[in-house]
């Protein structure tokens, strides 16, 4: 069915602050382009997955429209995802329409997560869009081991492509998921490669969504004990720097570069939440580590903006307190059938 509403029509929705229930504004909205990823990460996809039907995807011009009507109501930070959104077709002219939308009444950031292997072809691109910040997602530095992660790719298309990146100027941040057995003994070397490089570098934990085919019990690393090994080495220094999302920093003084910890396991950060993650079907998921959702794309079609508005309000009574992720043995299936790839991570 063709969408007969275009980002325009939403200025004629009146503009409000999306605020849950619990005071809790909402800044920062997370867009899954495609569920589709020329990789096969461990810990994100099983090997042989089944992927959405094209016609089911949302047009660029629902995620247009969508996000007009988020940023109409007060979000000021839109992260691109996947899957991998730089192997959607056309993919450029999504980001160069939401980079218009980048202003003082607008969008502050337009960023977008990559595993980095398309980002020597489109980096150029991505900063005339707007984009000055990603992050790429990178878990080792050897060639093997990235063969075995990601069950595919090339790690120096994904070297490439930082190389390319920072030559366009757009600033890099490296996250890496911590495993134990897996590459926590990379961990030091990555952070002293990624800050001599002037990249920022953020560990996180591993989250139990989507059966993946490998045994995420073993695998699991709080990020206390990893935290608690580096401070026995390095001074770090807390940081008050936010990017909008739920990583906390500390500053690293013997490197002098940034590092992040996100803890969705042992920590969770939801009681700052600020995110939204709409699924490449128009999904609106208010948690990752929940069910609710809302059809924004059902609400687009049948109603055009004012029902997507007053979705919006939905969603907002919707948005749980929190979530609580449990991973061991008495718990070792996913907590969630979705895969990661379906919500954008």
């Amino acid at each position: 069915m063709t969408v007969l509403f275009k980002s325009a029509d939403i200025e004629s929705v009146p503009k409000r602050a999306l605020v849950d229930r619990y005071g809790r504004t909402i800044s920062y909205l997370r867009v899954s382009v495609t569920d589709r990823c020329d990789f096969r990460c461990v810990y994100c996809m099983s090997e042989h997955m089944t992927f959405l039907p094209k016609k089911d995807v949302l047009s660029f011009e629902e995620i247009d429209t969508i996000v007009a009507a988020f940023v109409a109501r007060g979000v000021r930070k839109v992260r691109l995802t996947g899957g991998e959104p730089l192997v959607r077709r056309d993919i450029m002219a999504l980001v160069d329409k939401l980079g218009g939308y980048i202003g003082a009444d607008g969008l502050q950031e337009l960023t977008l997560t990559t595993n980095g292997s398309q980002l020597s072809r489109y980096a150029e691109g991505l900063h005339r869009a707007g984009v000055r910040r990603i992050n790429v997602s990178l878990d080792t530095l050897d060639p093997e081991r990235f063969a075995a992660i990601t069950r595919r790719g090339r790690m120096e298309d994904v070297l490439e492509g930082l190389q390319a990146a920072g030559a366009a100027g757009i600033a890099i941040k490296i996250n890496m998921v911590a495993m134990r057995g897996v590459n926590d003994d990379e961990i030091e070397p990555m952070l002293h490669w990624a800050h001599s490089r002037g990249y920022g570098l953020t560990l996180i934990e591993g989250m139990p969504l989507g059966e993946v085919g490998v045994d995420r019990v073993d695998q699991y690393l709080p990020l206390k004990e990893l935290r608690d090994r580096l401070a026995a080495r390095y001074t770090l220094t807390k940081l008050d720097q936010t990017t909008g999302g739920p990583a906390r920093y500390v500053r690293v003084e013997e490197t002098g570069g940034v590092l992040g910890f996100i803890t969705p396991m042992s920590h969770n950060f939801c009681e700052s939440c600020n995110r939204v993650r709409l699924t490449a079907t128009g999904q609106l998921f208010m948690c990752l580590g929940q069910e609710d959702m809302v059809d924004l794309r059902l609400a687009l079609r049948e109603g055009g903006p004012e029902a997507l508005d007053t979705a919006l309000d939905r969603a907002m009574l919707l948005k749980p307190k929190g979530h609580d992720f449990v991973l061991d043995r008495a718990h070792g299936e996913p907590a969630l059938k979705r895969h990661m790839s379906v919500t954008g991570g």
